[in-house]
């Protein structure tokens, strides 16, 4: 499969079916039972570190922007996604905010023309192609043109590698990666701190199962 098709696969899936199940599927179900990962633990993420000007990349449904506990009670929100269905989704799902939307390739210089406080990258990382070593430090490195200087760089994703699984949850792993909508064979731990050491004096990472959730701010 080529770069271009592996990139398509892994944000293929997110159709208008797929887009209205995933909070009971993937958030409800799979995050606690299967990767053991609450959701909780992700909204609390949010929590953490939204400001006031927000850039949110991977959008899926817009759940955790809708959840969010915001510094200010009109954020400006900017979401950033390849898949037209979660960025229609998510823009109507927090529509009290006037979300500003990109349709691009987190690959490539992203286009939105200027730079945000605060940037979520939830739950994208594992869906695209690549080893972390050789996907993560193009994803960060695009993130980080477009933070300001102090803005928080943050987010969640699904190990394989070396993370403890069950039976069934390697399984589905297995099954999505086949499929495309993971690429997350050979994702560690050790990988994703090693890229961000390499970018970020400060950082924090948590497990929580087969989810690392990071944090990261700017010099």
């Amino acid at each position: 499969m080529q770069a271009q098709d592996r990139i398509s696969a892994g944000q293929a899936v997110y159709t208008p079916f797929t887009l209205n199940v995933y909070d009971y599927v993937v958030l409800g179900f799979s995050n606690r039972f299967l990767w053991r990962c609450p959701t909780s633990k992700l909204e609390a993420m949010y929590d953490r570190n939204v400001s006031d000007d927000h850039l949110d990349v991977g959008v899926g449904t817009g759940y955790f922007l809708d959840k969010a506990t915001w510094p200010v009670e009109q954020p400006q929100i900017t979401l950033l996604d390849l898949n037209a269905n979660s960025l229609e989704a998510a823009s109507r799902r927090i529509g009290r905010y006037k979300p500003e939307t990109f349709a691009a390739n987190v690959f490539e210089p992203l286009p939105t023309g200027r730079k945000y406080r605060s940037v979520g990258l939830c739950y994208l990382l594992h869906c695209l192609p690549g080893a972390m070593a050789e996907k993560a430090p193009a994803v960060f490195d695009n993130v980080i043109e477009v933070t300001e200087a102090g803005g928080r760089i943050f987010g969640a994703t699904i190990l394989q590698g070396d993370a403890q699984r069950s039976v069934a949850a390697q399984a589905l792993m297995n099954f999505y990666n086949r499929k495309g909508i993971f690429s997350n064979s050979s994702d560690t731990f050790a990988a994703l701190e090693n890229v961000l050491r390499e970018r970020f004096e400060k950082f924090t990472t948590r497990r929580h199962g087969a989810v690392v959730i990071f944090e990261a701010q700017k010099a």
